[in-house]
Protein backbone atom coordinates (compact mmCIF):
# COMPACT_ATOMS: atom_id res chain seq x y z
CA UNK A 1 0.00 0.00 0.00
CA UNK A 2 1.22 3.49 -0.87
CA UNK A 3 -0.53 6.53 0.60
CA UNK A 4 0.41 10.20 0.54
CA UNK A 5 0.07 10.53 4.30
CA UNK A 6 2.22 11.18 7.37
CA UNK A 7 0.69 8.51 9.61
CA UNK A 8 -2.60 6.57 9.50
CA UNK A 9 -3.76 8.03 12.83
CA UNK A 10 -3.14 11.61 11.61
CA UNK A 11 -5.01 11.47 8.29
CA UNK A 12 -8.09 13.45 9.40
CA UNK A 13 -6.25 16.09 11.42
CA UNK A 14 -3.69 16.61 8.66
CA UNK A 15 -6.40 16.85 6.01
CA UNK A 16 -8.30 19.42 8.08
CA UNK A 17 -5.12 21.49 8.36
CA UNK A 18 -4.81 21.37 4.58
CA UNK A 19 -8.42 22.40 4.06
CA UNK A 20 -7.95 25.35 6.41
CA UNK A 21 -4.81 26.46 4.58
CA UNK A 22 -6.33 26.05 1.10
CA UNK A 23 -9.74 27.65 1.63
CA UNK A 24 -9.94 30.99 3.48
CA UNK A 25 -13.70 31.00 2.80
CA UNK A 26 -13.98 28.20 5.36
CA UNK A 27 -13.35 28.09 9.09
CA UNK A 28 -11.93 24.80 10.35
CA UNK A 29 -12.22 24.04 14.05
CA UNK A 30 -9.58 21.34 14.46
CA UNK A 31 -10.52 20.59 18.05
CA UNK A 32 -14.25 20.20 17.45
CA UNK A 33 -13.57 18.72 13.99
CA UNK A 34 -16.10 20.82 12.16
CA UNK A 35 -15.91 22.91 8.98
CA UNK A 36 -18.10 26.02 8.74
CA UNK A 37 -18.42 29.10 6.56
CA UNK A 38 -15.92 31.73 7.62
CA UNK A 39 -18.61 34.40 7.83
CA UNK A 40 -20.46 32.81 10.73
CA UNK A 41 -24.21 32.13 10.99
CA UNK A 42 -26.65 33.51 8.41
CA UNK A 43 -29.01 35.49 10.61
CA UNK A 44 -32.67 34.59 10.10
CA UNK A 45 -31.94 31.80 7.64
CA UNK A 46 -32.05 28.03 7.95
CA UNK A 47 -28.61 26.44 8.29
CA UNK A 48 -27.68 23.14 6.62
CA UNK A 49 -25.38 20.70 8.40
CA UNK A 50 -24.18 17.40 6.99
CA UNK A 51 -21.31 15.02 7.55
CA UNK A 52 -20.07 11.48 7.51
CA UNK A 53 -16.89 9.50 7.38
CA UNK A 54 -13.90 11.03 5.65
CA UNK A 55 -12.61 9.46 2.46
CA UNK A 56 -15.54 10.64 0.31
CA UNK A 57 -14.12 14.05 -0.58
CA UNK A 58 -15.25 16.52 -1.70
CA UNK A 59 -18.31 15.30 0.24
CA UNK A 60 -19.04 16.95 2.68
CA UNK A 61 -16.55 19.69 3.54
CA UNK A 62 -16.07 20.65 -0.10
CA UNK A 63 -19.73 21.66 -0.27
CA UNK A 64 -19.64 24.19 2.57
CA UNK A 65 -20.31 27.69 1.28
CA UNK A 66 -22.87 30.09 -0.10
CA UNK A 67 -25.90 28.31 -1.53
CA UNK A 68 -25.09 24.92 -0.03
CA UNK A 69 -23.97 23.73 3.42
CA UNK A 70 -23.25 25.92 6.40
CA UNK A 71 -21.25 23.23 8.18
CA UNK A 72 -19.79 19.75 7.72
CA UNK A 73 -18.75 17.22 10.33
CA UNK A 74 -15.99 14.87 9.10
CA UNK A 75 -15.54 11.60 10.98
CA UNK A 76 -12.50 9.40 10.73
CA UNK A 77 -12.14 7.55 7.41
CA UNK A 78 -15.39 5.70 6.69
CA UNK A 79 -16.55 6.36 10.27
CA UNK A 80 -19.52 8.46 11.34
CA UNK A 81 -18.93 11.75 13.15
CA UNK A 82 -19.85 11.62 16.83
CA UNK A 83 -22.94 13.43 18.18
CA UNK A 84 -20.84 16.12 19.91
CA UNK A 85 -19.39 17.14 16.53
CA UNK A 86 -22.83 17.53 15.00
CA UNK A 87 -24.14 19.52 17.98
CA UNK A 88 -21.09 21.79 17.85
CA UNK A 89 -21.71 22.38 14.15
CA UNK A 90 -25.41 23.13 14.68
CA UNK A 91 -24.56 25.52 17.50
CA UNK A 92 -21.92 27.29 15.39
CA UNK A 93 -24.19 27.95 12.39
CA UNK A 94 -27.67 28.38 13.86
CA UNK A 95 -28.94 31.76 12.70
CA UNK A 96 -32.21 31.53 14.61
CA UNK A 97 -34.33 29.89 11.89
CA UNK A 98 -33.37 26.29 12.68
CA UNK A 99 -30.93 23.71 11.38
CA UNK A 100 -31.48 21.04 8.75
CA UNK A 101 -29.41 17.88 9.13
CA UNK A 102 -28.71 16.04 5.86
CA UNK A 103 -27.95 12.44 6.79
CA UNK A 104 -26.87 9.55 4.57
CA UNK A 105 -28.60 6.28 5.44
CA UNK A 106 -25.82 4.42 7.21
CA UNK A 107 -26.48 2.96 10.64
CA UNK A 108 -23.77 4.92 12.45
CA UNK A 109 -24.69 8.21 10.79
CA UNK A 110 -28.40 7.74 11.51
CA UNK A 111 -27.90 6.92 15.20
CA UNK A 112 -25.35 9.67 15.84
CA UNK A 113 -27.30 12.37 14.00
CA UNK A 114 -30.51 11.33 15.80
CA UNK A 115 -28.77 11.71 19.15
CA UNK A 116 -27.29 15.03 18.05
CA UNK A 117 -30.74 16.30 17.01
CA UNK A 118 -32.06 15.51 20.49
CA UNK A 119 -29.12 17.22 22.18
CA UNK A 120 -29.42 20.29 19.95
CA UNK A 121 -33.15 20.43 20.70
CA UNK A 122 -32.33 20.44 24.42
CA UNK A 123 -30.26 23.56 23.75
CA UNK A 124 -33.22 25.25 22.08
CA UNK A 125 -32.07 24.75 18.49
CA UNK A 126 -34.91 23.75 16.18
CA UNK A 127 -33.78 20.79 14.09
CA UNK A 128 -35.21 18.87 11.13
CA UNK A 129 -33.64 15.94 9.28
CA UNK A 130 -33.55 14.72 5.69
CA UNK A 131 -32.48 11.10 5.31
CA UNK A 132 -30.85 10.30 1.96
CA UNK A 133 -31.43 6.72 0.73
CA UNK A 134 -31.10 6.83 -3.06
CA UNK A 135 -29.00 3.73 -3.84
CA UNK A 136 -31.12 1.17 -5.72
CA UNK A 137 -28.41 -1.51 -5.86
CA UNK A 138 -29.37 -3.33 -2.67
CA UNK A 139 -32.14 -2.96 -0.10
CA UNK A 140 -29.97 -3.77 2.93
CA UNK A 141 -26.19 -3.94 3.21
CA UNK A 142 -23.33 -4.43 5.62
CA UNK A 143 -23.68 -0.84 6.79
CA UNK A 144 -27.40 -0.10 6.57
CA UNK A 145 -30.97 -1.03 7.26
CA UNK A 146 -32.61 -0.01 4.00
CA UNK A 147 -31.04 1.70 1.05
CA UNK A 148 -27.70 3.45 1.27
CA UNK A 149 -27.34 7.20 0.92
CA UNK A 150 -24.96 8.09 -1.89
CA UNK A 151 -24.89 10.51 -4.83
CA UNK A 152 -28.25 12.18 -4.19
CA UNK A 153 -26.66 13.75 -1.10
CA UNK A 154 -25.04 16.31 -3.41
CA UNK A 155 -28.40 17.10 -5.02
CA UNK A 156 -30.15 17.46 -1.64
CA UNK A 157 -27.43 19.73 -0.28
CA UNK A 158 -27.41 21.93 -3.39
CA UNK A 159 -31.17 22.31 -3.85
CA UNK A 160 -32.13 22.56 -0.18
CA UNK A 161 -29.19 24.91 0.37
CA UNK A 162 -30.44 27.21 -2.38
CA UNK A 163 -33.91 27.38 -0.83
CA UNK A 164 -32.42 28.13 2.58
CA UNK A 165 -30.38 30.94 1.01
CA UNK A 166 -33.67 32.44 -0.22
CA UNK A 167 -35.00 32.64 3.34
CA UNK A 168 -37.47 29.76 3.32
CA UNK A 169 -38.63 28.21 6.58
CA UNK A 170 -37.13 25.07 8.10
CA UNK A 171 -40.22 23.06 7.17
CA UNK A 172 -40.01 24.27 3.56
CA UNK A 173 -36.28 23.53 3.26
CA UNK A 174 -36.73 20.06 4.77
CA UNK A 175 -39.65 19.32 2.45
CA UNK A 176 -37.72 20.19 -0.70
CA UNK A 177 -34.77 18.12 0.52
CA UNK A 178 -37.02 15.11 1.00
CA UNK A 179 -38.58 15.71 -2.40
CA UNK A 180 -35.15 15.70 -4.05
CA UNK A 181 -34.28 12.45 -2.33
CA UNK A 182 -37.58 10.88 -3.43
CA UNK A 183 -36.91 11.96 -7.03
CA UNK A 184 -33.32 10.61 -7.09
CA UNK A 185 -31.79 7.20 -7.64
CA UNK A 186 -28.15 6.03 -7.77
CA UNK A 187 -26.17 2.94 -8.76
CA UNK A 188 -22.40 2.34 -8.59
CA UNK A 189 -19.99 -0.16 -10.15
CA UNK A 190 -16.45 -0.67 -8.82
CA UNK A 191 -13.51 -1.73 -10.97
CA UNK A 192 -11.11 -1.91 -8.02
CA UNK A 193 -11.28 -1.90 -4.23
CA UNK A 194 -10.01 0.88 -1.98
CA UNK A 195 -7.64 0.74 0.99
CA UNK A 196 -8.27 2.63 4.21
CA UNK A 197 -5.09 3.99 5.79
CA UNK A 198 -5.77 2.20 9.08
CA UNK A 199 -6.38 -1.20 7.47
CA UNK A 200 -3.40 -1.11 5.14
CA UNK A 201 -4.95 -3.59 2.73
CA UNK A 202 -7.86 -3.50 0.23
CA UNK A 203 -11.35 -3.83 1.65
CA UNK A 204 -12.15 -6.58 -0.84
CA UNK A 205 -10.48 -8.37 -3.72
CA UNK A 206 -11.30 -8.18 -7.42
CA UNK A 207 -9.53 -10.12 -10.14
CA UNK A 208 -8.22 -8.14 -13.10
CA UNK A 209 -11.21 -9.23 -15.19
CA UNK A 210 -13.90 -8.64 -12.53
CA UNK A 211 -16.11 -5.76 -11.38
CA UNK A 212 -18.37 -5.33 -8.35
CA UNK A 213 -21.87 -4.37 -9.53
CA UNK A 214 -23.88 -2.22 -7.14
CA UNK A 215 -21.01 -1.46 -4.77
CA UNK A 216 -21.36 0.94 -1.82
CA UNK A 217 -19.16 3.96 -1.18
CA UNK A 218 -17.35 2.17 1.67
CA UNK A 219 -16.59 -0.81 -0.52
CA UNK A 220 -19.61 -2.78 0.70
CA UNK A 221 -20.57 -5.69 -1.53
CA UNK A 222 -22.99 -5.02 -4.34
CA UNK A 223 -25.59 -7.08 -6.14
CA UNK A 224 -23.09 -9.36 -7.80
CA UNK A 225 -19.52 -9.84 -8.94
CA UNK A 226 -19.33 -10.02 -12.73
CA UNK A 227 -16.77 -10.21 -15.51
CA UNK A 228 -15.58 -6.79 -16.63
CA UNK A 229 -17.68 -5.31 -19.45
CA UNK A 230 -17.38 -2.28 -21.77
CA UNK A 231 -18.52 1.11 -20.53
CA UNK A 232 -21.71 0.87 -22.60
CA UNK A 233 -22.79 -2.31 -20.79
CA UNK A 234 -21.84 -0.96 -17.35
CA UNK A 235 -23.88 2.21 -17.92
CA UNK A 236 -26.83 0.21 -19.24
CA UNK A 237 -26.78 -2.05 -16.17
CA UNK A 238 -26.80 0.95 -13.82
CA UNK A 239 -29.47 2.89 -15.70
CA UNK A 240 -31.69 -0.15 -16.19
CA UNK A 241 -31.73 -0.54 -12.40
CA UNK A 242 -32.42 3.16 -11.88
CA UNK A 243 -35.21 3.36 -14.47
CA UNK A 244 -36.80 0.15 -13.12
CA UNK A 245 -37.10 1.77 -9.71
CA UNK A 246 -37.89 5.34 -10.81
CA UNK A 247 -39.37 5.22 -14.31
CA UNK A 248 -38.82 8.29 -16.48
CA UNK A 249 -41.16 8.70 -19.43
CA UNK A 250 -40.66 10.37 -22.79
CA UNK A 251 -40.60 14.12 -22.27
CA UNK A 252 -39.38 13.96 -18.66
CA UNK A 253 -36.37 16.02 -17.62
CA UNK A 254 -33.51 14.96 -15.38
CA UNK A 255 -30.39 16.14 -13.59
CA UNK A 256 -27.67 13.52 -14.03
CA UNK A 257 -24.37 13.03 -12.24
CA UNK A 258 -21.61 10.76 -13.55
CA UNK A 259 -19.47 10.51 -10.46
CA UNK A 260 -15.99 9.07 -10.15
CA UNK A 261 -15.25 6.99 -7.06
CA UNK A 262 -11.78 8.46 -6.57
CA UNK A 263 -9.55 6.46 -8.92
CA UNK A 264 -11.24 6.89 -12.30
CA UNK A 265 -9.66 9.22 -14.88
CA UNK A 266 -11.90 11.99 -16.16
CA UNK A 267 -11.56 10.71 -19.73
CA UNK A 268 -13.29 7.49 -18.66
CA UNK A 269 -16.08 9.41 -16.92
CA UNK A 270 -16.72 11.29 -20.17
CA UNK A 271 -16.90 7.96 -22.01
CA UNK A 272 -19.50 6.90 -19.46
CA UNK A 273 -21.40 10.18 -19.88
CA UNK A 274 -21.55 9.68 -23.65
CA UNK A 275 -23.24 6.32 -23.02
CA UNK A 276 -25.61 7.94 -20.51
CA UNK A 277 -26.56 10.60 -23.05
CA UNK A 278 -27.29 7.90 -25.67
CA UNK A 279 -29.41 5.91 -23.24
CA UNK A 280 -31.52 8.96 -22.36
CA UNK A 281 -31.88 10.06 -26.00
CA UNK A 282 -33.17 6.62 -26.97
CA UNK A 283 -35.95 7.05 -24.39
CA UNK A 284 -36.64 10.71 -25.23
CA UNK A 285 -35.78 11.78 -21.67
CA UNK A 286 -33.94 15.12 -21.56
CA UNK A 287 -30.82 15.62 -19.48
CA UNK A 288 -31.21 19.28 -18.59
CA UNK A 289 -28.30 19.61 -16.14
CA UNK A 290 -25.28 17.41 -15.46
CA UNK A 291 -22.19 16.93 -13.35
CA UNK A 292 -19.22 14.86 -14.51
CA UNK A 293 -16.32 14.36 -12.10
CA UNK A 294 -15.46 13.35 -8.55
CA UNK A 295 -18.14 14.46 -6.07
CA UNK A 296 -18.72 11.46 -3.77
CA UNK A 297 -15.62 9.29 -3.68
CA UNK A 298 -14.42 6.16 -1.94
CA UNK A 299 -10.74 6.96 -1.44
CA UNK A 300 -8.91 5.59 -4.52
CA UNK A 301 -11.59 3.16 -5.72
CA UNK A 302 -11.89 2.95 -9.51
CA UNK A 303 -15.42 2.87 -10.87
CA UNK A 304 -18.44 5.03 -11.51
CA UNK A 305 -21.66 6.05 -9.80
CA UNK A 306 -24.65 7.28 -11.77
CA UNK A 307 -27.23 9.48 -10.04
CA UNK A 308 -30.47 10.59 -11.73
CA UNK A 309 -32.92 13.14 -10.31
CA UNK A 310 -36.27 13.59 -12.03
CA UNK A 311 -36.49 17.35 -12.29
CA UNK A 312 -39.28 19.91 -12.30
CA UNK A 313 -39.37 23.69 -12.64
CA UNK A 314 -38.74 24.42 -8.96
CA UNK A 315 -35.91 21.93 -8.58
CA UNK A 316 -34.19 23.26 -11.71
CA UNK A 317 -34.53 26.84 -10.55
CA UNK A 318 -32.95 25.96 -7.21
CA UNK A 319 -30.24 23.92 -8.93
CA UNK A 320 -29.35 26.95 -11.06
CA UNK A 321 -29.25 29.30 -8.06
CA UNK A 322 -25.77 30.68 -7.23
CA UNK A 323 -23.41 28.42 -5.30
CA UNK A 324 -19.86 29.09 -4.13
CA UNK A 325 -18.08 26.21 -2.40
CA UNK A 326 -14.64 24.66 -2.90
CA UNK A 327 -16.09 21.85 -5.03
CA UNK A 328 -19.16 23.38 -6.67
CA UNK A 329 -19.58 26.93 -7.89
CA UNK A 330 -21.60 28.82 -10.46
CA UNK A 331 -23.75 31.91 -10.84
CA UNK A 332 -21.58 34.23 -8.73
Amino acid sequence: MKKLINAPEAVLSDALAGIAAAHPSLRVDAEARIITRAGGPSAGKVALVSGGGSGHEPLHGGFVGTGMLHAACPGEVFTSPVPDQVVAAARAVDGGAGVLLVVKNYTGDVLNFEMAAELAGDEGIEVATVLVDDDVAVQDSTWTAGRRGTGATVFVEKIAGALAEQGASLAEVAEVGRRVNAASRSFAVALSPCTTPAAGKPGFELADDEMEVGVGIHGEPGRSREKLEPASAIVATALDAIFADQPLAAGDEAIVMVNGLGGTPLIELYIAYAEVAKYFAERDVRIVRNLVGDYVTSLEMAGVMLTVCKADEQLLSLWDAPVNTPALRWGL
